[in-house]
């Protein structure tokens, strides 16, 4: 095992040069490729890179196949880049950023019409108890005080 920072380190190198070496790769199939991140286990044996792909699923499914292709040829110029005694293997993961995206701001606007159902729905309506429910009776007290010090005098 290596060190985290270094593990780090190296993972950062891998998609820097793997970003720069994609644009060298002339396969036909390769679309608008962006890398977005790179991570390379304890050992720097074996490294995921994660990408985005702009475009329909045909241009992305010829994308991963153009990458998996020139994946020997990437390994070998990071392996060289960064100087390691095993080049990493090289898996490529389509990252569905997008997606999840999205997804979230679909969750966000229907929260906001929920929302909006809520205030409209609450809009000109009471509360059904009184006002300040928790008020203190102090006529009450009062009343207490005064028997309690009157039954010392009896006594003393």
């Amino acid at each position: 095992m290596s060190d985290p920072a270094k593990t780090r380190r190296h993972a950062e190198r891998v998609k820097e040069l793997v970003a720069s070496l994609v644009r060298e790769i002339k396969d036909p199939r390769l679309g608008m490729v962006t890398i977005t991140d790179a991570r390379i286990t304890g050992d720097l044996r074996e490294a995921t890179v994660y990408y985005t792909v702009l475009g329909d699923p045909t241009e992305q499914a010829g994308t991963q196949a153009a990458l998996e292709s020139a994946k020997g040829m990437l390994r070998t110029r990071v392996g060289h880049a960064l100087g390691l005694r095993h080049s990493p293997s090289l898996a490529f993961v389509q990252d569905n950023v997008m997606d999840h995206a999205k997804e979230m701001e679909d969750l966000l606007a229907e929260a906001r019409l929920r929302d909006e159902e809520v205030q409209r729905l609450a809009a000109g309506k009471q509360y059904a108890g009184d006002p300040d429910p928790y008020k203190a009776d102090d006529e009450d007290d009062e009343d207490e005080g005064a028997e309690r010090v009157g039954a010392r005098e009896d006594l003393g």
